[in-house]
């Protein structure tokens, strides 16, 4: 069945007046914002037929059915299907591949041949390193104090206000 075998401008008028119809009741029972939601659907198929997609809608779906048609039907079809299938499979496997690599560059280190090595992380942490005035020079490096050292910071604060 071609395009032109049917009678298309009465098909879409009686979709759009039985929609706008629909959209008068939609509006009556549940509200305005549905009664033009039904209504805006209802005035598409009216407005596909006047500006000629209906045409290229109609064409798009047999171009769709001629090639679903031809899919099941030939053996060299099921053959591309199973190459493109095939080529999907390889393009995901060689990207987790490459991005397995890729963190293992990242987290290996200069010695073990890394290019872009994350710098080695020990497990203290470290004091940061100001500069001095005008020199430019860096400060000499604080030793971390040990544990106790930083509750003593906490119990004074404590005892200027009052807390035991």
């Amino acid at each position: 069945m071609t395009y032109n075998d049917i009678a298309w401008l009465p098909l879409c008028a009686g979709l759009t007046a039985v929609g706008i119809g629909l959209g008068y009741l939609a509006f009556r029972r549940r509200g305005v914002t549905a009664g033009l939601r039904a209504t805006a659907w209802s005035l598409l198929p009216l407005a596909a037929y006047l500006t000629g997609a209906l045409q290229t809608l109609w064409n798009i779906g047999a171009a769709v059915v001629g090639f679903v048609t031809g899919l099941v039907l030939s053996p060299a079809v099921w053959a591309g299907v199973v190459l493109a299938g095939l080529s999907a499979l390889l393009f995901v496997v060689s990207g987790t591949l490459r991005g397995r690599a890729l963190s293992r560059a990242r987290t290996a280190g200069p010695e073990q041949g890394g290019t872009a090595a994350a710098p080695e992380r020990s497990g203290t942490p470290r004091t940061a390193t100001p500069k001095t005035g005008q020199t430019g020079k860096a400060a000499p490096r604080q030793v971390e104090q040990p544990a106790a050292d930083d509750f003593s910071d906490i119990e004074d604060i404590l005892k200027r206000r009052g807390i035991s």
